[in-house]
């Protein structure tokens, strides 16, 4: 068997606007909000999960770049990121407060399925005290947010270091 190496990518995608600069009062309240939904007991490496789901379903190549090089910066392994997709048959790779997060992550970023049902919702509640969900909602939220502005602008992944870039 042999394989054909392409390297030959194709050219970069440019920016529609750059949203910061043109609305620098949003983006410094969202940078406030992002920075408020990060102080609280949560794990940061469940945080990033979160985001990294959040960031599939919303198709945000950006956030993705970042996130998973955040979480991998902070100690998380290349299977766990790699079987998030399809975390619902790699259960196996999670915790059951891991779960209960993905689920919420799912059950808050796909609203047109109607309200975050009742029973995720009971599920996130029996790993997370009130604190904990309010700020695990509000990381939800925040993300869903800033995925919204990258995919609209089309931002470009790619060019993110861990610890170069903290919103």
């Amino acid at each position: 068997m042999t394989t054909n190496e392409n390297t030959a990518y194709a050219p970069e995608h440019t920016p529609r606007l750059q949203w910061a600069k043109l609305a620098p009062e949003a983006y410094k309240a969202m940078i406030s909000l992002d920075a408020a939904a990060r102080k609280g007991s949560l794990d940061p490496v469940l945080l990033e999960l979160v985001k990294i789901r959040a960031s599939q379903l919303n198709h945000c190549a950006f956030c993705l770049d970042m996130h998973t090089k955040d979480a991998f910066a902070a100690g998380e392994t290349v299977e766990r990121v790699i079987q998030l997709s399809a975390w619902e048959e790699s259960r196996h790779f999670y915790t059951a407060k891991e779960i209960a997060a993905i689920e919420l992550t799912e059950a808050v970023t796909v609203l047109t399925d109607g309200f975050v049902p009742d029973d995720v919702y009971e599920r996130a509640a029996k790993h997370f005290g009130d604190a904990e969900m309010a700020q695990l909602i509000a990381a939800i939220t925040v993300i869903n947010a800033w995925n919204r502005f990258a995919v609209t602008t089309r931002l470009v992944p790619g060019h993110y270091t861990p610890g170069t870039y903290k919103r």
